[in-house]
């Protein structure tokens, strides 16, 4: 025995009706079809009824669009003429008794439970009328003699050792293949239409599945299954293969609008498992649902993510219920007299406030009914007025192998913390299959991104991407990403997902990614005015999770905003040496927020591009070392010049070449006037753990300050009288085996930068090209300094840097 429900969807229209007949028509043991109203009909008889209620004519036109509905399905359903003609006159005899209720709700401007109900269950009976026609071989029984229910808090609630005897019996009677409406059902003592309630169709198949002893139950629907998050969301989201009974309770009670919650009890008792199909893709599994769960025994810590969208908390609160008894009790006693669905209940243990998730929709009568019920304490003051917050999301965790495993609400809160998303409520039952818990609507979104990421049920980690430059760094940055985006996919489920580019004046944002084949067209076509506060907006606005800022530029105004973006929970990876080098209380300002908001704050490429110094030195220090000393050759452009001096090429082609092969600025005074030196020894003596200002640096430089006046071509012209002191200085030092080199030094508290001669010995001595060389003094590492040397310049190692830093915020090893 096998009973299938197919809703409103599946059976919307003649087509969808020709395919959910080739579907039923393989099932060979005995069964019976459980089928909806046609796809948006309830919704249509309500707003209708609604409509003659309130004596407003145009009811009649709603009404015409479900006459019409029904007429088009019966107009194209594969039947013969005479048959069709049969069914149009039953049809029209239904339509015209619902025709009639209407006018009657429009004649005395009155819509009362019991007509209410009457009118909506015409949805089922037109739609099981009209598909009984296309499926001959089943017999269509009345499901309103078979339903019974009682009437509790206004709803409706089967009797459900009534209701299977009648079924059993109908079904001894009948045919073994039935087809029935859902969702109708009877009051057993008034003998009045009732229903089981939205989703109650789903409900009516349960019943007869536990009355029947049915091997299964499926729910046939448009959707694959119970998926791991709202696919709407979450772009991984995936289905759920198996789900346990409990799980799927949880999953459907907090927003998973799969099946409707109910209908797992009947079935849970007869231990009759569920399949949830999709009619437009029956080859897919879907999801199972039993008493054991998945048979894999899958070892994820959480099957699913759901929640609810329009969530208000109400909270109850006075030192007058400090060790009152029935406080609770008078709470929920008096919101179910009023037909008030509590999702969530969280309790101080100090017993002086009780917080309740209701629907928005509920939320206001809840607030009037629960300072009814407690006035004379409000009168007191030993109860404070109810209080009400709106615009919340309630969101849940659900899986059974959360029992008994420590550290996951650990790791829920800990992921929150780090997407800078405050936790207003939380609720975890003694079974620890759920972990609910309220926060702001505004960050349901990336809410739900961040644990299921988190947790491992999207395919991919994802780190979504704010790229501020696309000069030669930002350029190659870019490059890199692209090149090594699939195999950070494939060998370490990482996924670097661009959501921003800016350059100039110009700014692209995309939450779904944007194509890194095609950036600079898309930018100029699609880009938007941009400056660093439009930038600083749309990156906070896009409320995304795991974001990180990576800013390319050497540009002041885009450092400044560092601090606004970082307050909002959004890492930074910065090439841009100046905000590390800026005001000491504005650099360990940056540090600090880092430290306390649980998000990174990394500049290993300011000093030495993309050698490992900053980390080591990080290292060094967390580890208890004292750094003593540094010295340092640290601009790549100052190097390459002082080795390509020759007695061929002058000091002033130097620095051309310098240019020329892109080691320096466009400008090169500002390498020459050692400012940038500057700023990256003041960078790794703030690193080392010392306090110091730019302006606590002695700067002994080589070139005089007036070549630092006027116009780029003028200093081009006048550097060359620099060329015969040069050639002497050098001519000396060739003979004495001297190199000279412009060394940034910290020692006892006092920082220098200047031009230094050092002999063969020295370990600054060979330092070719443009490479950077620092040694690092210790407490330990004291008769023998740590050295570390390598590439100090360059676009592409720069990246490579920047690159690596990016790497490093999502623990990829």
């Amino acid at each position: 025995m096998k009973v299938m429900k197919f809703g409103g969807t599946s059976v919307g229209s003649a087509s969808n009706i020709a395919n959910v007949k080739k579907i039923v028509s393989r099932v060979e043991e005995p069964l019976v079809v459980v089928v909806s109203a046609f796809k948006g009909i309830t919704d249509k008889l309500l707003t209708t009824s609604q409509m003659a209620a309130a004596g407003d004519y145009s009811y009649e036109r709603e009404f015409r669009e479900i006459v019409e509905q029904h007429l088009t399905v019966v107009s194209k359903l594969d039947v013969t003429g005479e048959e069709r003609n049969k069914l149009e006159i039953e049809v029209n005899k239904l339509l015209e008794e619902l025709s009639n209720i209407f006018k009657g709700v429009f004649l005395i401007n009155d819509l009362s439970p019991k007509t209410s109900d009457k009118i909506v269950s015409y949805g089922e009976r037109l739609s099981s009328l009209i598909i009984s026609y296309s499926f001959t071989d089943f017999e269509l029984i009345d499901v309103a003699k078979l339903v019974q229910t009682d009437s509790a808090f206004g709803k409706h609630t089967p009797d459900i050792e009534l209701s299977s005897k009648l079924i059993q019996a109908a079904f001894e009677s009948s045919s073994k293949r039935i087809l029935v409406a859902g969702f109708i059902s009877t009051c057993k003592t008034t003998g009045e239409i009732t229903n089981l309630g939205r989703g109650g169709s789903d409900y009516t198949a349960a019943i007869f599945a536990a009355a029947l002893n049915a091997n299964i139950l499926e729910i046939w629907s448009d959707v694959d299954g119970f998926m791991s998050a709202d696919p709407k969301v979450i772009n991984g989201a995936h289905v759920i293969e198996y789900l346990t009974f409990t799980e799927a309770t949880e999953l459907c009670n907090f927003g998973a609008k799969i099946i409707y919650p109910p209908t797992i009890f009947p079935v849970y008792h007869k231990n009759i498992p569920i399949r949830i199909k999709n009619t437009f893709k029956p080859e897919a599994p879907g999801t199972y649902i039993s008493h054991d769960g998945d048979p894999k025994k899958s070892k994820a810590l959480i099957k699913g993510i759901s929640s609810i969208s329009d969530a208000c908390l109400i909270t109850v609160q006075g030192l007058g219920m400090v060790g009152i008894i029935g406080v609770n009790f008078r709470i929920f006693r008096a919101l179910a007299k009023n037909g008030i669905s509590v999702f969530l209940v969280s309790q101080a243990s100090s017993e002086n406030s009780t917080s309740i998730g209701v629907r928005s929709v509920d939320a206001e009568l809840a607030v009037q009914v629960l300072e009814a019920e407690f006035d004379k304490e409000i009168a007191l003051g030993s109860i404070n007025r109810v209080l009400l917050e709106t615009d919340l999301a309630t969101v849940a965790i659900v899986g059974e192998n959360m029992k008994y495993t420590p550290g996951i609400a650990g790791k829920l809160f800990e992921t929150l913390g780090k997407s800078g998303i405050s936790v207003i409520a939380c609720a975890q039952g003694a079974s620890e299959v759920n972990i609910s818990f309220v926060i702001k609507n505004k960050y349901l979104r990336k809410a739900l991104n961040s644990i299921h990421d988190s947790f491992f049920l999207s395919d991919y980690k994802a780190l979504n991407l704010f790229i501020v430059g696309i000069g030669t760094v930002g350029g190659n940055l870019i490059e890199q990403i692209r090149h090594q985006q699939p195999k950070l996919m494939e060998q370490y489920a990482l996924k670097l997902n661009v959501v921003g580019i800016a350059r100039g004046r110009k700014a692209l944002f995309c939450r779904e990614g944007i194509d890194l084949d095609n950036y600079k067209q898309e930018l100029e076509e699609r880009g938007i005015p941009s400056s660093p506060e439009i930038l600083r907006d749309g990156i906070i606005n896009m409320n995304i999770f795991n974001a990180v800022f990576v800013d390319c530029t050497a540009s002041d105004s885009v450092s400044e905003i560092y601090g606004e973006l970082m307050a909002k929970n959004i890492s930074v990876v910065t090439a841009n040496k100046v905000a590390a080098s800026s005001a000491y209380d504005n650099y360990i300002n940056l540090k600090n927020t880092a430290r306390e908001r649980n998000i990174k704050f990394l500049f290993e490429t300011n000093v030495g591009a993309g050698l490992p110094i900053i980390n080591t030195m990080n290292s060094l220090v967390n580890s208890g070392d004292k750094i003593v000393k540094i010295e340092a050759v640290l601009s790549g452009t100052l190097n390459f010049i002082f080795n390509t001096i020759s007695k061929d090429i002058p000091f002033s082609k130097a620095i051309y070449l310098a240019k020329e092969n892109g080691y320096s600025e466009p400008d090169p005074r500002i390498d020459l006037s050692g400012a940038d030196v500057v700023r990256k020894l003041v960078i790794l003596t703030r690193e080392s753990g010392y306090r110091v200002e730019q302006s606590d640096v002695k700067k002994n430089l080589f070139v005089p300050l007036e070549f630092f006046d006027g116009t780029i071509e003028e200093f081009w012209a006048n550097i060359r009288k620099l060329d015969d002191e040069f050639e002497a200085r050098r001519n000396k030092l060739e003979n004495e085996h001297k190199h000279l080199r412009f060394v940034a030094r910290y020692e006892n508290g006092k920082c220098e930068v200047g031009l230094q001669e050092v002999g063969q010995n020295h370990p600054f001595y060979d330092l070719e090209g443009s490479n950077n060389i620092i040694q690092i003094t210790t407490e330990r590492y004291n008769e023998y300094p740590m050295i570390i040397k390598g590439y100090g310049a360059g676009a592409s190692v720069t990246a490579a840097g920047v690159f690596s830093d990016i790497i490093s915020i999502a623990n990829v090893r």
